[in-house]
């Protein structure tokens, strides 16, 4: 079976994903959501609408209102790769997502996590 690219997954199967990585480190889905809404600038609502549209996990992105604009302060590696020096601004973004996640999972603050 061919591996989907995450550009074509939807963000309906990889959201979950995301959720069940905290919840298994006692993180929260609340936590999880603050941090996909202030690194999309998406608010609880717009992230629910987003969430009950059968749309890709690019297309999530692209329709996002605000990357924060604090997100160049997100450092660090994911799967092998540095996120600050990540070329495709599509795979930055989400890589984004994945290190904040991680670093909910690791423990930290939120207010460390959400870099303020």
């Amino acid at each position: 079976m061919p591996r989907t690219s995450i550009f074509n997954m939807t963000l309906n199967k990889i959201y979950p994903m995301l959720v069940q990585k905290a919840e298994r480190k006692n993180r929260t889905q609340a936590e999880v959501n603050q941090i996909i809404c202030w690194l999309t600038g998406y608010t609880q609502s717009e992230l629910e609408t987003q969430l009950a549209k059968d749309i890709t996990y690019q297309t999530f992105f692209e329709e996002a209102p605000q990357i924060n604009l604090n997100c160049h302060l997100i450092t660090g590696v994911v799967c092998g790769v540095r996120v600050e020096n990540i070329e495709d601004p599509f795979t930055q973004k989400y890589r984004w997502l994945d290190k904040l996640v991680d670093e909910l999972t690791k423990g930290k603050a939120m207010e460390k996590i959400l870099r303020v």
